[in-house]
């Protein structure tokens, strides 16, 4: 972000070879419009779109186009698909159910064969057209990582999966794409789209529709090996807020479990703040816990129930630790805006006079702040009169 891009100089025929190109593709986009103009959605639509998406993927209405292409006349009709859940039980041991699944794929193959639908194709098809459209979406997926179309497109090719197949083979396809999604985290680890994408995939999984259970402790393992590789993965971070109110509720956890899990989280992003703490994904996390501190009053996200004397307890030993890291870290605005903020927090359950203490040094941090966070000065400003700072 506002990085100027560098501009190289083109020679003469790199120009001209871009012209070939923009001219090539308008008139691919030209003769595609022509002909769902004329709602020709068939196989040579299809191949156009191809043609054109290879070169463009943030062309939303030719993905539309491509949707239309296979509902229409490419996949089969899903009153057919829906044909081979008469035939597979989910709950079979694997190997019956596949052997289940291939006579009803005989079946329809079969009855396709003497009777075929609308669109001319059969129910055993589609699984092969599906994972063919999943494979052409991957090379785009990497060199365009970050574009919603593909991700969106992507998506209904899977629900197209769900709808059209069996839930044997369906599951196995919905799995393959959580493996591919871990190796995209593995390769762009802070795409936020891969990550938004993978809790998608993830609650498919868990449906009944595939015959699901939960996977939130696999999905926490994941966020713990994510943010020790990078610490500054925000995503990783945000998935893991996540999942603990639902973790510990599956794990049926009682006080005292509760009350260590919050204990090994705060040590977890201690042991971070020490290393980097610059990072704001880490004090957004460490915010979501002094939170779930607070909240502890009768259904707290981590702690169910704390007396307002241990939420005390806790704030002020989160405000001691955060007091040492500016023994090292003197120039870093988070820190003083986490001490403005806590102590202020702290102060608010009692009535024992912490805040009038807490007065001097308020101004201290106050005042540092407006020198590192200068676009913020009104602010700062304007706690002070606030909070009646000497």
């Amino acid at each position: 972000h506002n990085v100027p891009r560098p501009r190289h100089p083109r020679t003469k025929d790199q120009r001209e070879h871009e012209l070939q190109k923009i001219q090539q593709y308008k008139d691919l986009e030209q003769r595609l419009r022509q002909r769902t103009t004329n709602s020709l959605y068939d196989r040579t639509t299809f191949n156009l779109s191809s043609k054109l998406l290879r070169i463009n993927p943030e062309n939303y209405t030719i993905w539309n186009v491509r949707r239309c292409c296979l509902s229409s006349s490419i996949l089969s009709s899903v009153n057919q698909s829906a044909k081979l859940e008469q035939f597979v039980n989910y709950e079979l041991p694997s190997s019956q159910a596949a052997g289940q699944h291939r006579d009803a794929r005989r079946e329809t193959e079969g009855s396709s064969s003497t009777q075929p639908t609308a669109t001319g194709n059969s129910t055993c098809g589609d699984e092969e057209i599906i994972r063919s459209e999943l494979k052409f979406i991957i090379p785009l997926l990497i060199e365009f990582p970050k574009c919603y179309w593909l991700w969106k497109y992507r998506s209904w090719i899977l629900r197209q999966a769900i709808e059209r197949l069996s839930a044997v083979v369906s599951r196995t396809v919905w799995e393959e794409e959580l493996e591919l999604v871990t190796m995209m985290l593995h390769r762009d680890r802070r795409n936020f789209h891969a990550w938004d994408y993978r809790r998608h995939v993830v609650a498919q999984l868990e449906a009944s529709k595939l015959g699901g259970t939960s996977m939130t402790e696999a999905e926490f393992a994941f966020t713990t090996d994510m943010i020790k590789w990078d610490l500054s993965n925000f995503s990783a971070w945000h998935s893991r807020s996540q999942l603990i109110p639902r973790l510990l509720d599956e794990r049926d956890a009682d006080v005292g479990a509760r009350k260590a899990f919050l204990e090994q989280e705060l040590a977890t992003v201690h042991e971070a703040l020490n290393v980097g703490p610059e990072d704001q994904s880490l004090w957004y996390y460490h915010r979501y816990l002094i939170h779930a501190i607070l909240g502890a009053h009768g259904q707290g996200l981590i702690v169910r129930d704390f007396s307002t004397r241990n939420r005390q307890k806790y704030l002020e030993e989160e405000v001691a630790f955060i007091k040492d890291l500016l023994e090292d870290y003197v120039d870093i605005k988070w820190i003083y805006e986490a001490l403005v903020e806590y102590t202020l927090t702290a102060s608010m359950l009692t009535n024992d006079g912490h805040r009038h203490t807490s007065q001097p040094l308020m101004s201290v941090w106050l005042k540092k702040l407006r020198e590192l966070d200068t676009n913020r000065t009104g602010r700062w400003d304007e706690l002070e009169k606030q909070i009646k700072v000497d």
